[in-house]
C-alpha cells in the first residue's frame, strides 16, 4: 500500500512515518506539491491530510484530489474537530485527532485494504491533456520515456502518451509484470520474445538493455525460460 502524508509540521509528519514504517509512505510539507505529483500521474492508496496546511488547507486539497481520483481513500488528521462536517461531505474514510495512536492507523489501513477493489486485471493509471485514463497491464507491451513524456505501447498497435517521470512509473508498476531494462524503458515480461546481447525483443520490438539493468534483466529472462509448466 502506498500512503501520502501531507503535514505542515515536520515533527508530526515524521511521527506518522515512524508509525507506518512497515508501509511505503511519502511525506509532503505542502498541499501544492502533493497535488502537483498526483496531477502528473502519481497515485496513492491512502491520503493522510493535515487540515492546516497554509495557502491551501486540507479540505480544499481533498476536493482537488477527488477531481483526480474519485475513489481516493482520504483521512484527515487535525488538532481540532472544527472541520468534521466538511470532511463528512467529502466522504473521508476517517477524521483523526492528534496525537494519533499506531493502533488507530493500522485499523484505518485494514479498512482501506478491505474496501479496495479486487481485480484480476490490474491497470496502469495515467493523465493526458487534463483527462484521466487507465490501461490494463495485459494490454501493455512496453513503456518508453523522453524527457517528461511517457509513451505506452499497447498490443493493439496504439500508443498512449502521458506526462510523468520514468522513475515514478517504475515505482508504480514494476514487479511481477513489468521489468525496468533501461533508464528510458519498462517492458511487460509476458511479451518478451528473446534476449540478445544488449537488446531485449518484446513482441517484435527491439528494446535496449543498459549495463545498469543487464544483470537483473538476464536473471529475470532466465526465470521466464525455465518457469515450470503448470
Amino acid at each position: 500500500m502506498k500512503i501520502a502524508i501531507c503535514e505542515s509540521s515536520d515533527i508530526d509528519g515524521q511521527y506518522l512515518q515512524t508509525l507506518l514504517k512497515e508501509y511505503s509512505t511519502e511525506l509532503y510539507s505542502s498541499a501544492e506539491k502533493l497535488l502537483y505529483d498526483v496531477e502528473n500521474g502519481m497515485k496513492y492508496d491512502l491520503y493522510l491530510l493535515d487540515i492546516y496546511l497554509g495557502s491551501m488547507n486540507g479540505i480544499e486539497l481533498a476536493k482537488r484530489l477527488r477531481e483526480q481520483d474519485g475513489e481516493a481513500a482520504i483521512c484527515f488528521i487535525s488538532s481540532s474537530d472544527a472541520f468534521y462536517r466538511e470532511a463528512y461531505d467529502l466522504y473521508a474514510i476517517q477524521y483523526l485527532l492528534k496525537p494519533v495512536r499506531q493502533e488507530t492507523l493500522l485499523e484505518l489501513i485494514e479498512r482501506v485494504e478491505n474496501q479496495r477493489p479486487r481485480t484480476l486485471d490490474p491497470a496502469l493509471h495515467f493523465k493526458w491533456r487534463g483527462k484521466l485514463g487507465s490501461i490494463a497491464y495485459n494490454k501493455i507491451l512496453f513503456v518508453s520515456s523522453q524527457e517528461h513524456k511517457l509513451s505506452i505501447y499497447c498490443n493493439d498497435g496504439t500508443i498512449q502518451e502521458c506526462m510523468g517521470k520514468m522513475s515514478e512509473m517504475a515505482e508504480q508498476i514494476c514487479g511481477d509484470t513489468f521489468l525496468r531494462v533501461h533508464q528510458s524503458y519498462l517492458v511487460n515480461r509476458n511479451y518478451v520474445d528473446s534476449l540478445s546481447g544488449s537488446e531485449i525483443i518484446v513482441a517484435g520490438h527491439n528494446i535496449p538493455v543498459s549495463r545498469r539493468y543487464a544483470a537483473e534483466v538476464k536473471k529475470q529472462y532466465q526465470k521466464l525460460l525455465f518457469v515450470e509448466n503448470p
